[in-house]
């Protein structure tokens, strides 16, 4: 794979996150992918990320900005640095009440690619920073 396919993929999944496209996501991972989310437990498989994908949008609109994604020179890993830009729509648990608040978060995502899709997903940002805006 090289390092140019790789950069599609990850833009392609990117975009399609952007346009609240869950099953445009899906259609770049792997049916086992594991999905690393940050203060989570891991989810394997498409149906649990389509699971998260749907609470996601029940709780959240978010749109990422300043996207940098970086590829590793064999073209199965890669990085992505960007700003996520959202507004807290529904309460979810354990975390403060939703009443529509904005939130502007720098964050990264690093993915690891097996024959052209997405096979891992691992997402961090500063969960004290949200919580900080969100309160």
């Amino acid at each position: 794979m090289t390092r140019d396919v790789t950069r599609d993929t990850i833009a392609r999944y990117f975009a399609a996150f952007n346009a609240g496209d869950a099953e445009a996501m899906l259609a770049e991972l792997t049916e086992d992918v594991e999905h690393h989310v940050n203060e989570g437990r891991i989810r394997r498989g498409k149906a649990l990320f389509a699971e998260f994908c749907a609470h996601m949008s029940r709780c959240y609109r978010e749109s990422l900005t300043d996207l940098v994604i970086f590829t590793g020179d064999e073209g199965d890993r890669a990085a992505a640095e960007f700003v996520v830009n959202g507004t807290y729509l529904e309460t979810d648990a354990g975390l403060p009440e939703a009443r529509g608040q904005s939130y502007r978060l720098p964050a990264g995502s690093f993915f690891t690619l097996r024959q052209g899709r997405i096979a891992r997903i691992t997402t961090y940002y500063n969960l004290a920073d949200w919580l900080g805006q969100v309160r």
